[in-house]
């Protein structure tokens, strides 16, 4: 089994800080690619920043120039550096990650259990 483990949200007050982070463990042989989703009340999940391999990374519009996405290969971890929060950053986050557990071309999606994330004064 792979497991995927976050930590990092809070409550928060506009224009502060928060950084998540993802670490996954089991049996694991390599990581693909690894983001972080963002789901909040009454709305659809949406990709938040997804991070490959070889560190190439794509941000949702609403959170370029606020949010970093980066990753440690070495510790199977991914972090979400995220700045200038705003209330409509409220969400639930989930990491994911695509995991290949053997030395087959196959990687799986896995998801975190999620964390909340609240902006608000």
């Amino acid at each position: 089994q792979v497991q995927l483990v976050e930590s990092g949200g809070g409550l928060v007050q506009p224009g502060a800080s928060l950084r998540l982070s993802c670490a996954a463990s089991g049996s694991i042989f390599s990581i693909h690619d690894m983001g972080w989703y963002r789901q909040a009340p009454g709305k659809q999940r949406e990709t938040v920043a997804i991070i490959t391999r070889g560190g190439s990374t794509n941000f949702a519009d609403s959170v370029k120039g606020r949010f970093t996405i980066s990753r440690d290969n070495a510790k199977n971890t991914v972090y979400l550096q995220m700045n200038s929060l705003k209330p409509e950053d409220t969400a639930v986050y989930y990491c994911y990650s695509g995991v290949r557990v053997t030395p087959v071309l196959r990687y799986d999606d896995y998801w975190g259990q999620g964390t909340q994330v609240t902006v608000s004064s």
